[in-house]
């Protein structure tokens, strides 16, 4: 199987008839479809200026962050992690998805308009450890180090 086609089957899997999702993705002229949160992963939406320097640091680190959805305007960048992180997310300013909520989710093989992939999942179902993405929030917000 594809990157894309495998990353469509594991997104899909979350949705109430994910032959609906799929159809959705293949007909809807934005290319999008709504899945609820809290099933297969959580998301932690940051506004984009910790958000993108977040994803900056997660790339120093690790090969392949999880993926990591820009919202419409890309004021926002949503990380998605384990499953029950929403509920255990104490971050300021940190949106979170989790049970009961449902996020807009572009067709992972497609360029789309509006909310974009900046690391489209890869069907494997790797998502980011939130520890890891606190630490990263961190050293971002921290800004440029000196003397390194």
């Amino acid at each position: 199987m594809t990157g894309a086609k495998t990353a469509v089957e594991w997104l899909a899997s979350v949705a109430p008839d994910p032959e609906t999702c799929r159809w959705e993705w293949e007909r809807n002229p934005l290319g999008v479809a709504l899945l609820p949160a809290g099933r297969a992963w959580d998301v932690l939406i940051l506004p984009a200026g910790l958000g993108r320097p977040t994803l900056d640091v997660l790339f120093r680190v690790l090969d392949r962050p999880g993926p990591v959805l820009a919202d419409f305007g890309d004021n926002r960048v949503g990380f998605f992690v384990p499953p029950g992180t929403a509920a255990r997310w104490l971050g300021t300013g940190i949106r979170t998805a989790g049970p009961g909520t449902w996020i807009v989710v572009p067709h992972p093989g497609r360029a789309t308009q509006g909310v974009r992939w900046l690391v489209p999942p890869d069907g494997s179902g790797t998502l980011t450890d939130p520890a890891l993405l606190e630490l990263a929030m961190h050293e971002a917000a921290a800004g440029p180090s000196r003397g390194r």
